[in-house]
């Protein structure tokens, strides 16, 4: 095949971590690459022997199998297999076999060792396989998805813009809007453009320690022409400038005007951020305000989470975690200005948190399980004070107000148990549209605060009245094949025509959802409590409604969509453009076009089994 060294050069740099090298690097590989297409079913690296070649995938698929047979990897477009081999003595440990007709090209291993050893950030990215075998495939992709603080860019670090005042500022003020803006650092402007900062440490050292008044203006005490950084520069740099430097401020550039001041403080949480860091912020926060603040690092952690490897399914848990964290605070904030709460009660998170299954700030569902000693005229005004603290608290956290009004805030969905038994009761015995659709929202509780007690029992409740109703199941299976998944009847990928997302995929409503109506609908078949999605297709196949193989396959398939949207709503958030769950086939690989047609192959057959299951007509 002839391929001019160009295609490699622009190829190479839209892929992780090759993107990584500087461009005359990046031009070398190029020049130095050599090109092989493979038919499917070709081994291409068998255990004992000599390993001397970095491969990388042009297109197709391969997989990586341990002399054991069992499954380590499935790579496919700008992804690269034999780094461990190279890394760890030079001999092959698995076999690797194309699944696709593939081509790949082909790099020395010489060339490889010395790309690492002359670019930190690029040798960082493969340190991990100079470890222990991997444990599964996603920790392998995982590996080549990595986001340490090593490849992070400075741009992607920042939480907040610049905190300015002009060089006219008395030192009073400065040090006013430092401590109501909780920064350690101002920025200094004069027409708009950036001629200094004043930090904490310039406040002990040039104010207090030399004993100048604090009326003086900050012109006198800013480092004047401070060293600045680009919001495309990388992470590891800003820290390397500080410490060079021995500074902890650096204004961070854009375009030429500062959007925002990066702190070594800031970098080193980065390279720790955790949801256990956040999930303490959070509770450490002392108002909603605080909370607030605290939140503005969720987007970030999210795409963070996803590109360093983590399974859709562990987000979901880990956000949903840190939204019942900010849901509790909020609660005992309230708690503390309204008083003890008078009758007892149980917070509900409802739809996509309830089933720990979040994927970043979303719209909110909520209610409250109030005990049946409440009376409105004795209590109302207290738990209508209790709910709208939080739900105004959570709407200003991102977690904005239901469009359909399903929150506790709202009288409607603030019960004592009595009457949530008689709504549920309701729903379940006449299951008209509306019903169902509430249903599907109420019917995935979890508790987040308060008593537990009064949410097993409304759960013992709602399982009795709906495992054996085949009618109301029935009504279940009508909504759960009423999405379908966007697959043709040859297996090809059906497409939103026109609007706003013309030719695009909608994997939350066509993808997600379906499944999740499925495990919903054989979950109260088997009289599960089960609320998380995962769980209750496990539960179903325990309890033999549904087929084990079938119930691993749905599984499967909620992992690879979810894991894809996360990735997609990454990269918008990368270009800096808001999030959504359209994805434009052009996204993909094709190695990952076949794995998502696969995904949703597998809920048309199943909604096609509900369909005669249930006796639904054609479907």
């Amino acid at each position: 095949m002839n391929a001019e060294p160009t295609d490699f050069h622009d190829f190479l740099g839209r892929h992780h971590p090759f993107d990584l090298l500087p461009p005359d690097a990046l031009a070398e590989v190029s020049g130095n690459l050599t090109v092989r297409d493979i038919p499917r079913g070709t081994v291409v690296m068998t255990p004992g022997e000599p390993a001397n070649t970095l491969y990388i995938v042009c297109f197709g698929a391969v997989e990586t199998r341990s002399p054991d047979g069992d499954l380590l990897a499935r790579l496919g477009e700008g992804e690269c297999f034999g780094v461990r081999a190279i890394l760890r003595g030079g001999i092959t440990v698995n076999r690797t076999e194309t699944i696709e007709d593939t081509r790949l090209l082909l790099m020395p291993s010489e060339m490889f060792v010395r790309l690492r050893r002359n670019h930190l950030p690029f040798a960082y990215h493969f340190a991990a396989f100079e470890g222990g075998r991997f444990q599964d495939a996603g920790n392998v992709v995982a590996e080549t998805r990595g986001s340490d603080l090593l490849n992070k860019r400075v741009g992607n670090l920042l939480i907040r813009g610049p905190v300015t005042v002009p060089t006219d500022t008395p030192i009073r003020d400065a040090a006013l809007t430092m401590r109501n803006e909780r920064v350690s650092c101002v920025m200094i402007t004069d027409g708009g453009a950036l001629v200094g900062i004043l930090t904490d440490r310039d406040l002990r050292n040039r104010v207090v320690a030399e004993g100048l008044s604090i009326d003086a203006t900050v012109e006198r005490v800013m480092t004047r022409d401070p060293l600045r950084i680009s919001v495309t520069d990388y992470a590891l740099d800003a820290l390397m400038l500080m410490s060079r430097h021995n500074i902890h401020h650096v204004p961070v550039m854009r375009d030429g005007a500062v959007t925002g001041c990066l702190t070594a403080t800031s970098v080193i949480e980065s390279h720790t951020a955790s949801p256990v860091f956040l999930a303490r912020n959070v509770h450490n926060a002392e108002s909603p305000q605080r909370v607030q603040e605290a939140m503005q690092r969720l987007p970030g952690l999210v795409h963070q989470l996803t590109e360093s490897g983590a399974t859709a399914h562990s987000i979901g848990h880990i956000v949903s975690a840190l939204t019942d964290a900010v849901t509790v605070r909020l609660l005992r904030l309230a708690e503390e200005s309204l008083g003890p709460p008078p009758v007892p009660y149980a917070w509900l998170a409802a739809g996509s948190q309830a089933r720990q299954e979040q994927t970043a700030l979303s719209d909110q569902d909520n209610c409250l399980l109030l005990h049946d000693s409440y009376h409105e005229q004795e209590h109302g005004a207290y738990f209508k004070a209790l709910a709208d603290a939080v739900c105004h608290g959570l709407n200003a956290c991102g977690y904005v107000y239901c469009p359909g009004g399903m929150m506790a805030m709202n009288l409607q969905w603030r019960k004592p148990l009595s009457v949530w038994k008689s709504c549920f009761r309701r729903w379940i015995e006449e299951p008209e549209p509306k019903a169902l659709m509430l249903s599907c929202v109420f019917f995935d509780l979890r508790h987040v605060h308060g008593d537990p007690g009064l949410l097993n029992e409304l759960h013992d409740f709602v399982l009795e009245k709906t495992k054996s109703n085949r009618i109301f199941q029935t009504y279940m299976a009508g909504n759960a094949v009423s999405r379908h998944p966007p697959i043709g009847f040859f297996r090809n990928l059906v497409l939103i025509h026109g609007g706003e997302h013309d030719r695009t995929l909608d994997l939350k409503h066509n993808g997600v959802v379906p499944i999740v109506d499925i495990a919903r609908l054989y979950a109260l078949a088997a009289g599960s409590p089960a609320v998380n999605t995962a769980d209750r297709l496990q539960a179903a196949a325990a309890a033999q409604a549904l087929n084990q193989k079938t119930a691993v396959d749905l599984m499967g398939a909620l992992e690879f969509i979810g894991i894809t949207r996360l990735r997609h709503q990454a990269r918008m958030a990368r270009e800096g453009k808001p999030t959504d769950n359209f994805l434009s086939p052009v996204e993909l690989s094709g190695f990952e076009k076949g794995h998502l047609k696969s995904a949703f192959f597998v809920v048309k057959t199943m909604q096609a089994a509900i369909a005669s299951t249930y006796q639904l007509g054609r479907f």
